[in-house]
């Protein structure tokens, strides 16, 4: 189930066919879930409820094969690994991944050991690879560390185009987003014009945010359906987020051709989608944003040897064709956070914690009485 499915159109912009991040040529997706157990919390054993996602960012080689791209952060209570490679040398390599807070390592290292099978003869060969996290200790056993390699070689393994899965999947398993579960949502747009038509997609982990502060295409969703009326999983002594804390991942792909600080400029749009739906960036959230462009295929690895290629022709779109591209960000970022709440079902975590859906009904009813459903 997404947000269209239920009538919700967000903003003007029209959407892929998938209304994903794989609407963008060559970009996959792959998840393994983790679910087991039930109970209280026993460190090393459960309950777990986490996973990774990945995502693979064109159809080449995308260890020897960089990208452009540009990363912003709004609040940086979070890690997104390699981001310091990224901002010197406007690169993106390799498959990027996304998990919980401490699994980021395992996940890393993982990544580099693909990387290193894929190239045996490339004894020297090193890689920075990007990860992302947030927090899904609320329901899992994170200090447990049950992410292990085989996981992520698992989520490499079955990424594909087409639809994604969404919800509490893959590292978005143990989200919780406003007081309701949350998880991986995604969404695309396709835009006209400047040399176009340019498709740019947004997947997002959604782990951030308090009821209050939910808006649904302007309206305010979460004042309308209280934590009296369906449960916050942030009891009396679990650090109910007040403030709208937590963290929120979001990877942005497009075909259009840009330059790195276009890339970054891209990423940084991502924070007002965000906004939109009622986040604030607080002291406690991690919002990392990465973009990358694959207008611009064949640029040669930052480790290439010294008599190759000297120059590379590129295109790129001029600054003032951006803004559309700025608008399906936005837009995309929205409705990605809408379609991981709507996507996520009911979720019983460690100690009973209980992280309950959106109710669809009750969300459909909201939207109908301020005129934002169709008919």
């Amino acid at each position: 189930m997404r947000a269209r499915d239920l009538g919700i159109r967000i903003g003007r912009g029209q959407p892929g066919p998938n209304n994903a991040i794989t609407d963008v040529p060559g970009v996959r997706v792959g998840h393994t879930t983790i679910i087991d157990g039930d109970g209280p919390l026993v460190i090393g054993r459960g309950p777990i409820r986490t996973g990774v996602t990945v995502v693979v960012p064109h159809d080449g080689d995308p260890w020897t094969e960089p990208l452009f791209g540009g990363s912003h952060t709004l609040n940086g209570n979070g890690d997104m690994t390699g981001l310091e490679w990224v901002r010197d040398s406007g690169l993106v390599v390799g498959v990027i991944g996304i998990t919980n807070t401490h699994s980021v390592g395992v996940v890393r290292d993982a990544l580099i050991g693909r990387a290193v099978r894929d190239r045996p003869r490339s004894g020297e060969a090193w890689t920075l690879p990007i990860v992302g996290e947030t927090f899904d200790g609320m329901l899992n056993d994170q200090n447990g560390f049950h992410v292990r390699p085989e996981h992520v070689e698992a989520a490499i393994a079955g990424a594909s185009g087409g639809p994604v899965a969404e919800g509490g999947v893959g590292g978005g398993t143990g989200s919780i987003c406003h007081e309701f579960k949350g998880g991986i949502g995604t969404a695309s747009r396709v835009v006209g014009g400047a040399g176009g038509p340019w498709t740019l997609g947004v997947l997002v982990q959604a782990n951030f945010g308090s009821r209050p502060l939910l808006r649904v295409d302007g309206v305010p969703v979460g004042e309308a359906i209280p934590i009296d009326d369906v449960p916050s999983p942030y009891g009396p002594g679990r650090g109910a987020r007040l403030g709208g804390g937590g963290s929120i991942i979001a990877i942005v792909a497009t075909d259009a051709p840009l330059l790195p600080h276009q890339c970054a400029r891209i990423a940084q749009r991502v924070g007002l989608g965000a906004a939109r739906s009622g986040g604030i960036a607080s002291t406690t959230s991690g919002d990392l944003f990465l973009a990358f462009s694959t207008g611009n295929r064949g640029l040669p690895p930052p480790e290439a040897e010294p008599g190759g290629r000297p120059t590379v022709e590129l295109r790129a779109l001029v600054d003032a064709a951006l803004d559309p591209l700025f608008l399906a960000t936005i837009e995309a970022t929205e409705e990605a956070i809408v379609n991981a709440l709507v996507a996520a079902a009911t979720m019983v975590g460690r100690d009973g914690i209980t992280a309950h859906a959106i109710p669809h009904d009750r969300l459909r009813d909201v939207l109908a009485r301020h005129a934002r459903l169709p008919g």
